[in-house]
């Protein structure tokens, strides 16, 4: 056990010091930096006039659906790289595994599309 512990000592020793070199800096640029916010420096900055509302309004959900369609549908071109260029050696039981997941994904597709969760109104 003790050798097992003495092979992670370096990177315990590496965390440790990026943890307390973290700390440092921040420590440091508030005891260095200026820290009087003037109304200047608080008014908005990104279009040059005030905000017509909130910031933390809620967002329609179908804005989320899309994200999340966006997402499983991305990871599914990221699965076919690594696929297709090793499928020499992974055989005709790989090129079946993956025609199943496209299928799979094919009929996950189709029915969002009929659902009509990839419409936007």
């Amino acid at each position: 056990m003790d050798s097992l512990l003495r092979e992670y000592l370096a990177i315990i020793v590496f965390i440790g010091i990026a943890v307390g070199l973290a700390v440092v800096i921040v420590v440091a640029s508030f005891l260095v930096a200026r820290q009087r916010p003037d109304a200047e420096k608080l008014s908005p900055y990104e279009c040059g006039f005030e905000p017509f509302a909130d910031a933390r309004a809620k967002f329609d959900v179908r804005f989320y659906l899309v994200a999340i369609l966006f997402i499983i549908f991305d990871l599914e071109v990221a699965f076919l790289f690594p696929w297709a260029v090793s499928l020499g050696a992974i055989g005709v039981f790989g090129f079946w595994s993956m025609m199943l997941f496209l299928f799979v994904l094919t009929v996950g597709f189709i029915y969002e599309w009929k659902k009509g969760a990839l419409e936007w109104e």
